[in-house]
């Protein structure tokens, strides 16, 4: 399985416990290591993993080795992402996709943080 840095890896035995029972949204993606759209989503997983650990988690599984969740939600093409909240999957993309498009793609889906930090300079300034 191409691994993405900073991401974790489920089963077909642990996909339950880690992604339908997480505090946080989950997005999984649906990969394999013949996959060529999935190398190439391997840094954009990476990095939206350490940018917005606060507001979702992200998990791979290899579909060649575990085929119950695979078949379970219907996956067919790869890469296909999934994201999950309380339990449930509520929004499925299929394809490789830019970091920038992703995130556009996971705002509607994503919990809203609260940056903490200095404030703006005021408009005008």
């Amino acid at each position: 399985m191409i691994h993405a840095e900073g991401v974790a890896e489920v089963t077909d035995t642990t996909f339950d416990a880690e992604v339908l029972e997480a505090g946080l949204p989950v997005l999984v993606e649906f990969t394999a290591d013949w996959c060529g759209p999935c190398r190439q989503l391997a840094p954009v997983l990476s990095a939206i993993a350490k940018e917005e650990a606060d507001r979702i988690k992200i998990v791979q599984i290899d579909v060649d080795h575990n085929p119950g969740i695979t078949s379970r939600y219907a996956v067919l093409s790869m890469p296909t992402l999934m994201v999950f909240r309380d339990g449930e999957p509520v929004k499925s993309m299929v394809g490789a996709r830019p970091k920038r498009r992703l995130l556009q793609d996971l705002e509607e889906v994503l919990p809203a943080v609260v940056r903490v930090g200095p404030p703006a300079p005021p408009v005008g300034s």
